[in-house]
């Protein structure tokens, strides 16, 4: 089985960068089969939002409107991690952040489309 653990999160003010990393642990064979891995977010009495989606085999990306230009989900299969790199970063993406992988192919930021999630790194940008 594979394990996801993120870490990068914390407090910034408006404007500034974070760079979250996720990195799968367990069997080689099946984080090497991971097709697909995602970011979400969940902010305190809102619904799960998936924010960033990469197809592992072309790198092949997709987002959410409301971060396109400021977000970038991105792989290092060297380092076998996963990162987001948030920019211009505003109070309203403060929230809960979520690592998710799944081994069918292609991009999707439906939740039901993953099966594998961490715990979450805690993101909060002040105005």
């Amino acid at each position: 089985q594979v394990q996801l653990v993120e870490s990068g999160g914390g407090s910034v003010q408006a404007g500034g960068s974070l760079r979250l990393s996720c990195v799968p642990s367990g069997s080689t064979y099946y984080i090497n089969a991971l097709g697909r891995m995602g970011w979400f977010r969940q902010a305190p009495g809102k619904e799960r939002e998936g924010v960033a989606s990469i197809y592992t085999y072309y790198s092949s990306t997709i987002y959410v409107d409301s971060v396109k230009g400021r977000f970038t989900i991105s792989q290092d299969k060297a380092k076998n991690t996963l990162y987001l790199e948030m920019n211009r970063l505003k109070p309203e993406d403060t929230a809960m952040y979520y690592c998710a992988a799944d081994y069918r192919a292609g991009t999707t930021l439906s939740g039901d489309d993953y099966s594998l999630w961490g715990q979450g790194t805690q993101v909060t940008v002040s105005s």
